[in-house]
């Protein structure tokens, strides 16, 4: 109770008084007992927890706001379940797994369990962010947990319900590992894209391993450049492990060294150089991660190492064409795509076998009819082109089946076929975000928007600093958007907004959803962004950029952008 418990006392007695047992009050609850400096409380209804519990933090963030007060902070644990009845205390894993999660909570946070998650969406005014899963002592399984946070952000809200940037994650219950991006030694900037194209080809070989967990590129990237505190960014990125390094490129030869830290003690598990020559790359990297995957997950068969192996092409310089072309597309600017695209094309004239390089040219044309960038029929017919070209080429390969898979289903409107590819990819490479990101895309087509926000909150989990967590932000607000959850839909909409200004698809959903909610005037500002962004877009042409396969999805689209004020 800290250093004055008499005053620590006396201000938990009038919190009682003034906020909690008045509360508690106005939404049906029943104080069952207290313990020590925690209440433990029955409610009639889910809804009437929450509301409750957000209820007592935003008086109590007024409260503590103020100098003179005493600095206290609550923390609300929410659940659903069975329980026995003893007079009038009550016991049962319900009781106790709603501790356990209260112990989860940061201070002023309230939240609750998946279970009585699933009992309050939809039916409140109030967003939830996805914390995951936990392991709970004492609870035999782990259980995804939601924060709760105003959808408003008034003035009134708590900045406590809204969680941190940069928290820590917790860990996977498998192996976890990032891999950051590598030191180039060549002595030339022009090099840093083979020695990003590295790196980028050892998480690719690592995240071939079901039994781990592996952070995507786009997360470890942004790391590029800095001088990083490896218990940092396990912390950031939610993993146990962190392999850093250096690539240096002389003539013919490369050097690769790495080495293996594991972030939650900062302790190196090994270092070690790998040279060779240009013609040994792929051998080069493949050792790399087999060091690692026998340092952190020794149990995996060697057949499996075996399988993981793969090599995209025997010709060196399409390689060197494909790794200026992926450096290019993560550019994400009109420019950027159109050069790797030729750069693709570039690579596949040499190598007419190269899978992965007509995988990504078809992803250059999906990245274009998103942005509405294509110009005519033939882009479409060429986006078929390449994309079926990548399937047929690569069958065991994630990269092309996803990326093939996805264009298919965009641009081409083979929505069944492009999932089912996708489908594939992910069998091969579980680890694949943008895999994940394109699933949820294509599901939300297919109308099944809970697969929706499940596949693409799985992306978020594997890539939590993704420079283009905009994308991802939007796919979860398109999914509650078409199942419904306006709210929810909104806050995730207006949060893929902060994250970008100038993503067209973030101002759609957040504009259709606020009208559908009777939000009209937040509508009409969201309306007004994307008028800015996309000036030229009608309410007839949203069936052309979308393969929707129900009717009343594209009708409730429709809908509502035609209520927030976009033109007929």
């Amino acid at each position: 109770m800290g250093a004055d418990e008499v005053s620590t006392l006396a201000a938990l007695k009038a919190l009682r008084r003034e906020i909690v047992d008045p509360a508690i009050a106005a939404h049906n609850g029943r104080i069952v007992k207290t313990t020590g400096d925690g209440i433990l409380v029955e409610f009639a209804s889910a809804v009437d927890a929450v509301t409750c519990g957000v209820a007592i933090q935003e008086k109590m963030a007024e409260r503590t706001a103020e100098p003179a007060r005493l600095r206290i902070q609550f923390r609300v644990g929410i659940n659903i379940g069975d329980i026995i009845i003893d007079g009038d205390d009550i016991f049962g894993d319900g009781v106790n797994i709603a501790a356990r999660i209260e112990n989860e909570c940061e201070p002023g946070c309230v939240c609750l369990s998946d279970d009585a998650y699933r009992q309050v969406r939809g039916k409140m005014t109030f967003a939830f962010d996805d914390l995951g899963e936990r392991s709970l002592k004492n609870i035999d399984r782990p259980l995804r947990i939601y924060v709760v946070r105003s959808v408003a952000r008034s003035a009134k809200a708590p900045a406590a319900l809204i969680p941190e940037v940069g928290r820590s994650l917790p860990l996977p219950d498998k192996p976890s590992i990032a891999v950051l991006p590598f030191s180039n030694l060549s002595g030339d900037p022009e090099q840093d894209y083979f020695a990003d194209g590295m790196v980028e080809d050892i998480i690719i070989r690592l995240a071939r391993f079901k039994e781990l967990f592996v952070i995507a590129r786009n997360s470890s990237f942004v790391y590029k450049g800095r001088s990083v505190d490896v218990k940092q960014v396990g912390r950031e990125l939610g993993v146990r492990y962190v392999l850093e390094g250096s690539i240096r490129k002389a003539g013919n030869r490369v050097r690769i060294t790495g080495q293996l830290v594991d972030s939650t003690i900062g302790a190196h598990l090994w270092a070690d150089r790998f040279d060779g020559g240009l013609d040994d790359i792929f051998d080069l990297q493949d050792r790399v991660a087999a060091k690692v995957v026998g340092a952190i997950a020794p149990a995996v068969e060697k057949a499996e190492i075996e399988r993981a192996k793969r090599k995209p092409t025997a010709n060196l310089d399409a390689y060197d064409y494909y790794l200026r072309g992926v450096a290019n597309i993560y550019l994400w600017t009109k420019e950027s795509t159109a050069e790797a695209l030729a750069l693709f094309e570039k690579a596949t004239e040499l190598d007419s076998k190269f899978a992965s390089a007509y995988g990504m040219a078809a992803l250059c044309y999906a990245w274009r009819k998103m942005n509405g960038w294509m110009d005519d029929q033939q882009e479409n017919d060429e986006t078929a082109r390449l994309a079926l070209q990548a399937v047929e080429l690569g069958r065991d390969d994630a990269i092309a089946l996803g990326m093939g898979g996805f264009a298919l289903a965009l641009v081409v409107g083979e929505v069944e076929d492009g999932a089912a590819l996708v489908d594939r990819a992910l069998v091969l490479n579980p680890n694949m975000a943008a895999g994940w990101l394109f699933s949820g895309w294509i599901r939300t087509y297919l109308g099944e928007p809970d697969l929706t926000v499940e596949h693409s909150t799985r992306a978020i989990r594997l890539s939590p600093l993704d420079p283009f967590s905009f994308m991802a932000s939007t796919l979860v607000a398109t999914g509650h958007f078409f199942a419904g959850r306006y709210d929810e839909a909104s806050s995730w909409a207006e949060k893929g907004l902060r994250e970008q200004a100038n993503w067209a698809g973030a101002a759609r959903v957040a504009a259709a959803s606020h009208a559908l909610a009777g939000r009209l005037d937040q509508a009409k500002r969201a309306m007004s962004r994307h008028r800015q962004i996309f000036p030229g877009l009608r309410v007839g042409e949203i069936k052309q950029m979308f393969p929707f396969r129900r009717a009343e999805d594209l009708a409730r689209y429709q809908e509502g952008l035609r209520k927030a004020g976009l033109p007929e």
